[in-house]
């Protein structure tokens, strides 16, 4: 944020007589709940916060034990622009380190311990891939400028497969592209650009993955726990096992009110009543609703039934155009579904296995791969990947926890002749270790030392599905005196949904714009505008026979700087 805007707004007038509700209790609400206080001059005891689980996170989560194994359905790629992101955890005190935040340590760790994938990519049971450019030819170079320099409202609900070339799905970029960010074909383009305008100073470091920043827990540990632990001790309330069914809305020509909150709590209906000067918080839609878990022994069961979130996000979008549709996401669950699986290994064997593909020692709090590993040849198109070591505090040292995940759970495998979906963590972690190129006979000692517990998730990337202006309503839709919607499935101009970032700034959007206060929300970082990273992207586009954008780049841009001031920026 520009520090001159870095202020601290008036008390606004009668805050100590609203009430905030907020529904789910994700990261965006947790962060929704720190503003209120931080800037909003709310008393913790005015916030309540309705979960339907028994745990806060959403789809931060990470849980377990070494004697049952330890989970995490998913993982958050990080980097140093997050400016929302930080800007929330660098007042939240850390829960290890006194007269720390969170942001100290997190930063510390980074810098001691940056990124770096030695091995990103593999294939022919084990052949490791050395090539570091993108390995796109001139065709690709020109669609991804003109996409790039396209207007999003010009896109439409045109998907990726739509757009694009098909030698471009054979190139290194859309494999590092697509194993790092879950994107398939049939997902949106204009997600996509986005992607690419926003972190285009990230374009140079795909190949290795540098850049990003990682925590030194599992996600869980490491982000929500300490902002909860902080709410709580201001007063915040936690109400778990309770099912927001229903909001009543009343819409009056501009003016669109909630007047009360329908609850199941514990199989009893209850309302609460509400007025213009309380303020609603909706998390609509939930990449995580509806996963189900497995063993290593049994296949997770896919629950396809349409979960209270949907449900929820559904009469709201019901009663007026501007909140949305909900079913533009969340209607084609072969289409946004995919597994995770995590692995705990004790002992030796697993670790070397891994250390050797990685390149790397896992050393106590250091990183261990620097990042995904993607099996290029799998047909489950598996990834997999280390993070730093241990990633649960409960976590013995002679144990290994890694995580891994495969964006085809429907097709069979090289060598469990099954669908992914069908699948045990046994089978998982065969299929892993027969493209690390070890053979069937001494498969049974990794399997001895390993637990394996599969996530299946229905509509883990439903936020990417084609969609156009309107089908995700905006933070404070037009007229709204007292809802807001925080989470992914809302509209943030140029931000990118499945980040932590994106459900922090629509929490800080929320809360500034109910309130009305002065305080500005921390700028979009802007490197699409920043000749150094397009000049640094450009290049690592480049294709052996000379795109056209560089070769612009090179004989007009250089020409025209040359023996200026500002040669020296390409």
């Amino acid at each position: 944020m520009n520090n001159y805007r870095r202020v601290h707004p008036r008390k606004p007038e009668g805050i100590e007589n609203k009430r905030a509700f907020l529904i789910g209790s994700g990261i965006a609400s947790l962060a929704a709940a720190e503003y209120l206080m931080r800037d909003g001059y709310m008393q913790g005891f005015q916030i309540t916060v309705f979960e339907q689980g028994g745990v806060s996170g959403g789809a931060m989560d990470g849980a377990g034990n070494p004697e049952e194994g330890f989970v995490a359905r998913g993982g958050r790629e990080m980097e140093a622009h997050y400016e929302c992101l930080w800007d929330l955890y660098g007042q939240i005190p850390s829960i290890e380190e006194g007269g720390r935040t969170v942001l100290d340590e997190f930063r510390e760790l980074n810098e001691i311990d940056p990124n770096f994938s030695k091995v990103r990519i593999i294939s022919n049971r084990g052949e490791k891939h050395r090539r570091t450019d993108l390995g796109l030819h001139e065709k690709n170079t020109r669609e991804l400028a003109k996409l790039l320099l396209a207007k999003e409202e010009d896109l439409g609900n045109q998907t990726v497969e739509e757009y694009f070339d098909p030698s471009f799905f054979e190139t290194d970029m859309w494999l590092y592209w697509r194993s790092m960010f879950a994107f398939e074909p049939w997902h949106s383009l204009a997600e996509m650009k986005r992607y690419m305008q926003r972190f285009i100073h990230l374009l140079p470091g795909m190949s290795t993955m540098r850049g990003l920043v990682f925590t030194k827990y599992n996600q869980y540990d490491s982000l929500i726990l300490p902002l909860k632990k902080h709410l709580e001790s201001k007063g915040v309330r936690f109400v778990f096992n309770t099912t927001v069914t229903d909001l009543d809305i009343e819409i009056d020509k501009d003016r669109k009110t909630v007047t009360a909150i329908h609850l199941n709590q514990n199989g009893e209906q209850n309302t609460i009543s509400t007025t213009a000067d309380d303020l609603v918080f909706f998390t609509n839609g939930s990449m995580t609703e509806n996963s189900s878990l497995g063993t290593t022994e049994h296949a997770p069961v896919l629950d396809a039934s349409e979960g209270a979130v949907w449900q929820l996000w559904k009469k709201v979008a019901a009663k007026d155009p501007a909140f949305g549709k909900p079913e533009v996401f969340c209607s084609d669950i072969d289409k946004t579904k995919w597994e995770s699986f995590t692995i705990t290994a004790k002992g030796s064997r697993m670790r070397r296995l891994l250390e050797r593909f990685a390149e790397r020692k896992f050393l106590p709090h250091r990183t261990a791969t620097g990042g995904i590993i993607t099996v290029k040849d799998s047909n489950w198109l598996l990834s997999v990947t280390v993070n730093r070591q241990p990633q649960f505090k409960n976590q013995p040292e002679d144990t290994t926890v890694a995580w891994a995940y495969a964006l085809f759970p429907d097709k069979t495998g090289d060598f469990i002749h099954k669908k992914m979906s069908e699948c045990s963590g046994k089978e998982l972690l065969q299929e892993l270790l027969y493209h690390f190129g070890i053979g069937e006979d001494e498969m049974q000692s990794y399997l001895d030392e390993c637990i394996v517990i599969p996530a299946m998730m229905p509509y883990i990337t439903s936020q990417f599905m084609p969609r156009i202006k309107g089908d995700r309503p905006d933070v404070l839709p037009e007229g709204s005196k007292n809802l807001a919607f925080l989470g992914q499935f809302c509209e943030i101009e140029n931000d990118c949904v499945f980040t932590v970032e994106y459900s922090v700034r629509s929490a800080i959007m929320a809360v500034y714009g109910l309130l009305n206060l002065e305080k500005p929300v921390p700028e979009i970082y802007p490197s699409r505008f920043d000749i150094r990273a397009l000049a640094a992207a450009v290049k690592t586009m480049k294709s052996e026979d000379e795109g056209i954008v560089t070769r612009i780049l090179e004989n007009v841009v250089k020409k025209k700087l040359a023996h200026t001031a500002y040669e020296g920026l390409l």
